[in-house]
């Protein structure tokens, strides 16, 4: 207790108190806690190779694909595919499960949308609406 009979909280208490229960990114500043676990996720997503597994993880219909069809699709080598996987895994964003010889890997969907809420504007409950299209045909006003 201060000496005005407040409750000081500690840094973590004053960081969960400032972001509420799941608040946005655009709502209320960051606490440094969060900030930190989230920049693990942001850095996982900063890499064309692992935007690209994670897209293609994603979108498999049946939800879940063999690491044979995604080291394929790469002019890369298996271990690096591996090590871009594995830091996929560590920030949250997929899961996997060996069988047999092959490693099955499928989305953690709770990351991504822990991650569209983040991102999205106060008052907007889906994707931004693209602004309106200009007509080529519009009038132009001369000047004079």
């Amino acid at each position: 207790m201060s000496k005005q009979g407040l409750v000081v909280l500690d840094q973590a208490d004053a960081d969960e108190a400032a972001e509420g229960c799941c608040p946005g990114l655009l709502t209320a500043p960051l606490g440094e806690a969060r900030a930190v676990e989230l920049a693990k996720v942001f850095k996982a997503l900063g890499d064309p190779v692992r935007l690209r597994l994670l897209s293609m993880i994603a979108s498999r219909a049946g939800g879940e694909v063999c690491v044979c069809d995604l080291t394929s699709a790469f002019d890369l080598s298996q271990p690096t595919i591996s090590h871009h996987l594995k830091l996929l895994r560590q920030a949250g964003l997929i899961d996997c499960e060996r069988r047999g010889t092959w490693v099955y890997y499928w989305l953690l969907p709770e990351m991504t949308d822990t991650l569209a809420e983040i991102l999205t504007r106060p008052g907007r409950s889906g994707p931004a609406e693209a602004p309106p299209e200009t007509s080529a045909e519009a009038p132009v006003e001369a000047s004079s």
